[in-house]
């Protein structure tokens, strides 16, 4: 099972555009949780271009407890010159929930197979090296519920040994939210029971998908 993942961060779009033998190829990458995001974005990718020949995609998506679903399109292109090396490309960055696509002007001279794989490899892989990045990591999420006047330091003790805090909420008393690797339970109510002297105890929350910078 995953348990972590990179992805480009959210609500970025990332261009970069690359000449060879007078076809423009205009690269554009961003952030697809799923299916339908990825369908939405190239369609609004060709409707930007609507000019252009050809307008191929290639898209990877998480699935909790599943394969990742991949797909990839030629639109056009001799078959395997386009989608299939975009999609390899994006297999070996590691990147998941990511879709991107590449707007071909022809210039009128023709590539060849091989120099539209090449092109095409070229195009995402440039792209790529410029998307912004975060991390989605699978957490337990727990609540450390104390007096507000103890409420600072404990805050500052679970941060300066390496833990989470996801943020912290003052009702009656103070309930710190913090997120630790999964199966990191154990060692959070050993922390806390010695910054407290055994007096609080983490109460778990479940477990979520949160973003790491």
């Amino acid at each position: 099972m995953v348990c972590m993942y990179r992805l480009p961060a959210p609500d970025v779009v990332t261009k970069t555009e690359l000449e060879i033998k007078r076809s423009r190829f205009i690269t554009l990458v961003t952030r697809a949780a799923d299916e339908e995001q990825a369908r939405g974005f190239i369609a609004e990718v060709r409707s930007r271009y609507p000019d252009a020949r050809h307008h191929c995609s290639a898209y990877i998506h998480h699935v909790d407890d599943a394969n990742p679903v991949e797909r990839s399109s030629d639109d056009g292109e001799p078959s395997g010159t386009a989608g299939a090396p975009m999609l390899e490309v994006l297999r070996g960055s590691g990147l998941l929930d990511v879709a991107v696509v590449v707007v071909r002007y022809f210039g009128g001279v023709k590539l060849g197979t091989g120099g539209l794989v090449r092109a095409y490899s070229d195009a995402v892989s440039g792209a790529l090296s410029r998307v912004p990045v975060v991390t989605r990591a699978r957490r337990e999420l727990y609540a450390v519920t104390v007096g507000h006047a103890d409420a600072g330091r404990l805050e500052s003790e679970l941060r300066n040994r390496g833990i989470d805090v996801t943020g912290t909420e003052y009702a009656a008393r103070a309930t710190i939210h913090v997120a630790v690797e999964p199966g990191g339970g154990a060692g959070l109510a050993g922390t806390l029971a010695s910054a407290t002297q055994g007096t609080v105890e983490p109460e778990r929350l479940g477990t979520e998908w949160i973003e790491l910078p």
